[in-house]
């Protein structure tokens, strides 16, 4: 009678398997938190224009506490054309986009803008700003 010596092992190794999953859930978790691009929490004002810029150097956000941020860092009003002026430096035509609360009365608005002019005045440029909103429905 002949017998084999290699026999099936029914059994089913998951270590690799649990390996897998738990890698996917690594990836997707440092993923996830790399997407959020706007950390600052505001209600933009509603407008019925869909025009989008393509490009724009310089993000400033008002919150609705009245805080400016550049780029998602904190600024004090007073530092705001020195921190524009170093974004913008080596930008001939400069866009600065502005999210401000809808909350937030058009005197801080209107000081990003000064802001921004006196960076043109100081570096003989013409950057402009525009004003970020949501699509109304």
């Amino acid at each position: 009678m002949i017998q084999t010596r290699n026999k099936i092992n029914p059994s089913f190794d998951s270590a690799s398997m649990s390996d897998l999953v738990f890698l996917l859930l690594i990836f997707f978790m440092l993923t996830s938190t790399l997407i959020s691009p706007n950390a600052i929490k505001l209600l933009l004002p509603k407008s019925t224009s869909g025009q989008t810029l393509a490009k724009q150097n310089v993000v400033v956000a008002i919150d609705a506490n009245y805080k400016y941020y550049v780029e998602n860092i904190e600024t004090s009003e007073a530092e705001l054309p020195e921190i524009l002026g170093g974004f913008l430096k080596d930008v001939t035509d400069g866009t600065v986009k502005l999210h401000s609360d809808k909350t937030v009365p058009v005197q801080y608005v209107v000081t990003i803008i000064d802001a921004v002019n006196k960076v043109n005045a100081q570096q003989g440029k013409k950057h402009k700003v525009i004003l970020a909103t949501e699509p109304s429905k």
